[in-house]
């Protein structure tokens, strides 16, 4: 049974699939100081929070079952990312479930700016009739959009439709979905200097911040309007206030502030061409039912071990990527859990490479997958967000290759572990109808599957062997269900791979190494 402690104000429909699994244990416990969290932190398996709750290493430390952390929402500022991926904990967060609710915002804030409605509310609520609020139209104006991601791309396609130019920038950007989305491609200076409308949409990072400064002021056109629904912090707030009263910016709408909740002083409050809201752009009923259904669903993923996408703390994959590589995980990670249980020494070196149709992909998740199998069997709390963090510490080298021929396969996975004292390598593929296979161990060629317990015999080649192993075994109560041999030339080296229905005891295991002509046994859990 799970334990899932929600600590925000959380839209109970969308955590409904969470009191639905029978699995799950939901305790909902809202406005909980960091000594209260950290009382309590230590019998839960995962905890959802919203921006209210701090999770800081203190809760973290205290959390010793916490596997994952959910975000109902897309910033992770309240959350300390580092310490969660050296403990192994994976960070979620819910990107799409409110990227219609924030667009929408962002279209209202550019409408709000271009013909001042609070403005001319306030006035007309307070007794006066002033019709000299004269405004803009969006049609045949320019809209320039810094970061294209889901947010940007949906904002392109409404300034469309409202007959608006759209100039877009983000590093990873394409030509070709540029062109799809009507789009034209420009540097963050060039759309500074072309566009009469700006909002931004990019996440807050050391490269973005501060974005839209002085010198992107120094060359915008006058009159031009900005927005801002994304992170506090893009925009530089004081140089836009100067270029406001420079005349340059017409009006600007925030959503956001570099510091929340702003000052009192904070001259955008009392600016008469800035409108402010308090950080409403994931604010719709709708957007915080779907960040919860969209967070609740990650986290029952990743509590009861299946594929997941959202996680922050781990490289972003493309969901045709993910669909690629995900049938490929278990494979890699029992690749590198025998390499584990079969390699002498320390590891100073994990090689990898991707052979066949693996060389198209980044494979960058799946060699977490297989250094994650490598120490699983020796090192506690290792899962795929800490393990190339844990690998690092230990100095242990990560080596990726690729190749363009797998031989006989049309996808292989070679690793090899590499310690002072000796080195071993596993190939392993998919095979249609058969599923992942263990095809190589060392310079043998082995077809086994790499499930439950396992005996991995080296040997001489030399009649009566096998027999002698299968009587010793079976004479022990220990049956064996599959068997495999490898050689490269008869009577000389070879292995023995056997499936067994349950572990061998010691004692048998120690009777095996004294035959004649076994000069290796190796009992393996995969």
């Amino acid at each position: 049974m799970y334990k899932v402690l929600v600590s925000d104000p959380i839209s109970d429909m969308g955590i409904q699939m969470l009191y639905d699994a029978a699995d799950v244990e939901v305790v909902k416990q809202t406005g909980l100081s960091e000594d209260e969290l950290v009382a309590i932190i230590g019998e839960y398996d995962a905890l959802l929070v919203r921006s209210q709750t701090k999770v800081t290493e203190k809760i973290m430390s205290a959390g010793s079952k916490l596997k994952v952390i959910g975000r109902a929402g897309v910033g992770v500022d309240n959350i300390d990312l580092e310490a969660a991926t050296k403990r192994g904990i994976i960070v979620i967060n819910a990107p799409d479930g409110n990227t219609i609710a924030t667009c929408e915002l962002t279209f209202a804030m550019m409408m709000s700016t271009a013909r001042m409605i609070p403005q001319a509310y306030k006035k007309t609520v307070g007794g006066e009739w002033d019709r000299k609020f004269i405004g803009v139209e969006l049609r045949n104006k320019t809209l320039g959009i810094l970061g294209m991601g889901r947010i940007g791309s949906e904002v392109a396609k409404r300034a469309k439709v409202f007959g608006m130019e759209v100039i877009g920038y983000d590093p990873f950007l394409t030509e070709e979905r540029a062109e799809k989305l009507g789009v034209k491609l420009g540097t963050v200076n060039e759309i500074v200097a072309k566009a009469d409308f700006i909002t931004v949409h990019t996440p807050l990072t050391p490269e973005t911040r501060h974005l839209i400064s002085k010198p992107q002021f120094e060359i915008m056109k006058p009159g031009m309007r900005l927005i801002n629904c994304a992170r506090g912090g893009i925009i530089d707030e004081m140089a836009m206030v100067e270029a406001i009263d420079q005349g340059i910016v017409a009006g600007a709408a925030f959503d956001v502030f570099e510091v929340e909740p702003p000052q009192k002083d904070h001259p955008f409050l009392n600016n008469p061409k800035v409108i402010v809201t308090p950080h409403l752009g994931a604010s719709t009923i709708e957007a915080q039912e779907n960040v919860a259904i969209d967070v609740s669903e990650e986290v029952l993923h990743i509590l009861r071990n299946e594929p997941f996408k959202n996680a922050v703390n781990l490289p972003p994959v493309p969901a045709n990527v993910l669909n690629k590589l995900q049938p490929y995980f278990g494979l890699g990670e029992k690749i590198g859990s025998i390499l584990g249980q079969i390699a002498q020494g320390a590891v100073y070196e994990i090689v990898v490479n991707y052979a066949g149709d693996l060389i198209d992909v980044d494979t960058s998740q799946l060699t977490r997958y297989i250094v994650k199998g490598v120490f699983e069997n020796q090192l506690e709390g290792i899962n795929i967000v800490n393990a190339m963090h844990l690998a690092k510490s230990r100095d242990v080298n990560i080596v990726v290759q690729t190749s363009n021929t797998s031989s006989s396969f049309t996808n292989l996975v070679t690793v090899t572990v590499k310690t002072k004292q000796e080195e071993k390598t596993l190939a392993g593929t998919l095979l249609s109808g058969y599923g992942e296979r263990i095809v190589r161990i060392d310079q043998y060629p082995v077809d086994f599957s790499a499930e439950g317990n396992l005996l991995l015999i080296s040997h001489n080649d030399k009649p009566g062997i096998i027999g002698r192993v299968g009587t010793l075994l079976g004479s022990n109560n220990v049956n064996i269900a599959t068997m495999q041999v490898g050689r490269k030339v008869i009577g000389g080296s070879a292995i023995m791979v056997l499936t067994i229905d349950k572990s061998a005891p010691a004692e048998v295991l120690a009777e095996l190494s004294t035959q004649a002509e076994i000069v290796n046994v190796r009992a393996l859990k995969v």
